[in-house]
């Protein structure tokens, strides 16, 4: 045994800043053990009945400590040989070479058995020994060879004082080491670092809620980034921790998420030997610079810049998919959404406001924070509001005049703004409930007021502003105008520019047809598929007195012959329909059906060449109008939710007569 002395007193060491808490003077023997190249840390212990602690021990298979160099590392106290240690806060672990006086905050004796390979390659082994009560000595003893062929340490801990077995037998302990060393196996996971407990294998991802790793290329370096979210707060700063090849700790610097107080709790650590001769400066942007790579390098900057748009796009992620639904939760309990019914489309409402919040609440989570449940309701409820109407993209000018957005998160607001199904459902029912309404209206004129009501006067001027009825993706050319006026507003539709305006050299261009529509595009000929046709379409609007018969019908005859004789008008390129409406037709129209009735068109009453002529009653017109929006609903995958917003308005598309629809399918329709 030899006996070694240092230049200082128990006193000055006991008052150097060693760790006051069992555990953090744990840690420094687990971290010594680590900076001697272990791979793993043994923690070993057995209490008794009453919890006293009846042995306990670190071992580690490091390189062991040379005995050659024992004066320069528990001779010299305040400087140690490992300037360069492993840190998972940023300051260096065991540059004082104080660590191994930490046993002194829950022990009276230490003693280090300690094997290590001499410059002979023989296997040494001795002990080391620190009484508390002396620790300015410490003490050897006689060096032997060792029966094991390996390097290691074990710290062999006695004479026990505020620190019992139940301490380390609990979870609290177990979660300490996984917050403390967590990130460092993480690193290390590939080369099986870990740290065992009586045998047992420290799950350090009990405290780590998501990882994930790239690599960014930046000119001749690679660097690999290791990003981690813990499951609880790990400091007031969040760092991004640089490290060279060996995965030593070079620099820290904050991350720019550090203010968000939406419990984002992270940590990149970014290996590259990019590292290996960075020299760090005091100020991010020294005014001279003369040390080589430091802060100010261009690649540093980049790499930055880089790690902020990783860190952020994670953030996004996190809140919402995480912390978003929790605020949704938050609000369901509160009671802060406005009233929903229990039917399909208010689901789909419902979730149309839960997605776009949470947008807004990745976007900038302080919109929706530190608000009363009043304030809560107001917003919740204008935002509503406002994706019910044909401006719910105006969200995004509103967010944008209370935050500033990139334009990575214009773009993904908009998105979310335009994809769902919710604006199409709301813009497909607002426009089938006006349409309803429009043929109640024309209902109530036809049958509730028939004595009063007259084409000119009130059937025209609705049919005026809803043409849709006669057909799709058509354009009012005139109504109630005379051919010559049809036929320039029909040269200005085709986009025909003539110096002067067209006229027509007989007394027929006196004639006034109701409504004159022509489609906005071309259909393919079906005879040669390198033409298309032009459609027409001429309605004559008869008031509910008048019942269809000869008189109405030889009307619109001397219109088709006005438009045959017209050579204005009667390219075989032109289709043309003309549609007598009327609340009833009497025999003479019949008969002309049952004519026709070969052609396979219902309605039709007259058939010459590329010219058709249609006589029908307002109800067949109504009931066309129900089938073909029925058909149309049906197509959609949210059908139902359509079908009950527009029952709750009291309109049912399920009085259908069911036989005129299939009548309709088996022999065609009008359009």
């Amino acid at each position: 045994m030899k006996k070694h002395t240092t230049k200082l007193t128990s006193k000055s060491i006991e008052g150097s800043g060693l760790p006051s808490d069992y555990k953090k003077a744990i840690a420094e023997y687990i971290w010594n053990g680590f900076d001697a190249g272990a791979t793993t840390i043994n923690i070993n212990f057995l209490g008794n009945s009453i919890g006293t602690l009846e042995n306990f021990s670190i071992s580690d298979d490091g390189s062991g400590i040379s005995f050659e160099n024992i004066s320069d590392t528990f001779g010299n106290f305040m400087v140690s040989l490992k300037a360069n240690s492993f840190s998972e806060t940023g300051f260096v672990k065991g540059k004082k070479g104080k660590g191994r006086y930490s046993f002194s905050t829950f022990c009276n004796k230490a003693t280090w058995n300690t094997i290590f390979k001499s410059k002979e390659g023989k296997y040494l082994e001795y002990n080391i020994q620190i009484k508390k009560e002396s620790s300015q000595d410490f003490e050897t003893f006689e060096r032997t060879i060792s029966n094991q062929q390996r390097t290691g340490t074990t710290v062999i801990f006695e004479d026990f004082s505020e620190i019992y077995s139940d301490l380390l037998d609990n979870e609290d302990f177990e979660k300490f080491l996984a917050n403390e060393f967590g990130w460092f196996l993480y690193l290390n996971k590939e080369r099986d670092f870990k740290i065992l407990i009586n045998n047992n294998s420290l799950d350090y991802f009990s405290v780590i809620d998501d990882t994930d790793e790239k690599n960014i290329p930046i000119g001749d370096y690679n660097f690999k980034v290791s990003y981690i979210r813990w499951k609880e707060k790990i400091g007031d700063k969040y760092y991004y921790y640089f490290l060279d090849d060996e995965k030593k700790q070079v620099f820290r610097k904050h991350t720019s998420f550090n203010n968000k107080a939406v419990d984002f709790h992270h940590s990149l650590y970014i290996e590259s030997s990019y590292f290996d001769s960075f020299n760090i400066t005091k100020e991010d942007n020294p005014t001279f610079d003369f040390s080589g790579k430091n802060q100010t390098d261009i690649t540093f900057r980049n790499l930055i810049e880089l790690l902020n748009e990783f860190v952020s796009e994670k953030e996004k992620l996190f809140i919402r998919n995480s912390k978003a639904n929790e605020l949704i939760d938050n609000y369901n309990k509160s009671k802060v959404f406005p009233a929903f019914k229990n039917n399909s489309y208010d689901n789909l409402r419902k979730i149309d406001l839960e997605n776009v919040i949470k947008e807004l609440y990745s976007l900038q989570p302080k919109i929706f924070q530190s608000l009363t449940t009043t304030q809560s309701k107001t917003i919740i409820g204008f935002l509503n509001l406002l994706l019910d109407t044909d401006q719910r993209e105006s969200v995004l000018s509103i967010v944008e005049n209370v935050v500033k957005l990139t334009d990575e998160e214009r773009d993904e607001l908009a998105k979310t703004l335009k994809k769902t199904n919710l604006s199409h459902i709301n813009a497909l029912i607002k426009l089938l409930e006006n349409r309803f309404n429009v043929v109640e209206i024309l209902k109530t004129l036809i049958y509730d007021l028939e004595k009063f009501t007259n084409e000119r006067e009130h059937i025209q001027k609705v049919i005026e502003d809803n043409y849709w009825l006669f057909g799709e993706q058509f354009h009012l050319v005139s109504a109630d105008k005379n051919f010559e006026v049809l036929l320039n507003n029909y040269y200005a539709h085709l986009e025909i520019n003539n110096k002067k305006p067209e006229t027509i050299d007989t007394k027929e261009k006196l004639k006034r047809p109701d409504i004159f529509i022509s489609r906005k595009s071309d259909i393919p000929d079906a005879t040669n598929n390198d033409l298309t046709i032009e459609e027409n379409i001429i309605v004559e609007l008869k008031r509910p007195s008048v019942v269809i018969g000869s008189e109405q019908f030889q009307q619109v005859e001397r219109y088709l012959r006005f438009i045959i004789e017209e050579e204005r008008f009667n390219s075989l390129r032109r289709n043309w329909k003309f549609i007598l409406v009327g609340k009833k037709v009497d025999d003479y129209i019949i008969d002309l059906y049952e004519n026709q009735k070969n052609k396979g068109q219902k309605y039709l009453v007259q058939s010459i060449r590329n010219y058709e002529i249609y006589a029908m009653t307002w109800d067949d017109l109504f009931m066309l109008f129900k089938i073909k929006h029925k058909h149309l609903i049906n197509k959609l995958e949210f059908k139902s939710a359509v079908i009950e917003n527009l029952e709750a308005k009291g309109i049912n598309l399920n009085k259908d007569a069911s036989n005129e629809l299939t009548e309709i399918a088996t022999n065609g329709q009008l359009n």
